[in-house]
């Protein structure tokens, strides 16, 4: 197999779309896009055309510079764009609260604020549904989708857990209070220690990103900030660990 056949291969397994004529098929055939990147400054007509098409189709379109595409690209002809197919189509968050009320279980979420690593949010898709939640949520901007790594990572999960995408979290979880779902924040300087949280009720598990843990605005929306007793030197858990904990917490609570 020549070269520029096995990195084409390979792109597609990884659910890279890249080149301006596949990205406009892939627009045109309506699959599922997780997100298209642009190069940043190039106002050629025909980025422009996806650039809009995108948009219409609620895409997520990112500028970014040529270098990070150069450094994206496994076909080193991406020509400005590259976009990432997604797994599945998202969920709305309403399908989500939905599918626990027809359930007849108080709903179990998981919102993810900037969580960027696929690898991580495939952990926490994983381990979501192995606990039961309802669903996860996560940000449109500066976070990982639902691309093939995470696809991958989420060991299938991402084919029985729905998985929302909303433009702002804070404003989701203000939403969600109304609706009567306590929220749980995690952070290593909470007021709650985790054994005191009562997770029985509907509640929403806030996992921040892997740096910065959780944004203000997020943090102030929080109901509780829950603490993880931690009897080792290291002061953090990565987040998928720290999502684990929480939601086995909440099993453990909702079996009792």
């Amino acid at each position: 197999m020549d070269n520029e056949r096995k990195d084409r291969l390979e792109a597609e397994a990884d659910g890279l779309i890249e080149g301006r004529n596949a990205v406009i098929e892939a627009l045109r055939a309506g699959g599922a896009i997780d997100k298209i990147y642009l190069a940043k400054g190039d106002t050629d007509k025909t980025l422009g055309h996806i650039a809009s098409t995108a948009r219409a189709a609620g895409v997520v379109v990112v500028e970014a510079d040529r270098r990070k595409l150069d450094a994206m690209s496994r076909t080193h002809a991406h020509q400005g764009v590259i976009a990432l197919a997604a797994v599945r189509e998202y969920a709305t968050v309403e399908s989500i609260l939905q599918s626990a009320a027809d359930r007849g279980e108080p709903p179990l979420l998981v919102v993810c604020d900037e969580i960027s690593d696929p690898h991580n949010l495939g952990a926490i898709i994983r381990t979501a549904e192995c606990a039961g939640a309802h669903g996860v949520i996560i940000p449109k901007r500066r976070s990982a989708g639902l691309t093939a790594v995470v696809g991958k990572t989420s060991a299938g999960a991402v084919a029985y857990l729905p998985v929302a995408r909303v433009p702002n979290i804070a404003a989701l979880l203000k939403d969600l209070k109304k609706q009567g779902v306590w929220v749980f924040g995690t952070a290593a300087e909470g007021t709650t220690s985790l054994y005191q949280a009562d997770l029985k009720g509907p509640a929403a598990i806030v996992i921040g990103s892997e740096g910065d843990g959780m944004t203000r605005l997020v943090r102030e929306n929080c109901d509780f900030l829950v603490s993880i007793p931690m009897k080792g030197r290291i002061s953090s858990l990565n987040a998928s660990a720290a999502a684990a904990i929480l939601l086995y917490e909440a099993v453990r609570q909702r079996l009792g």
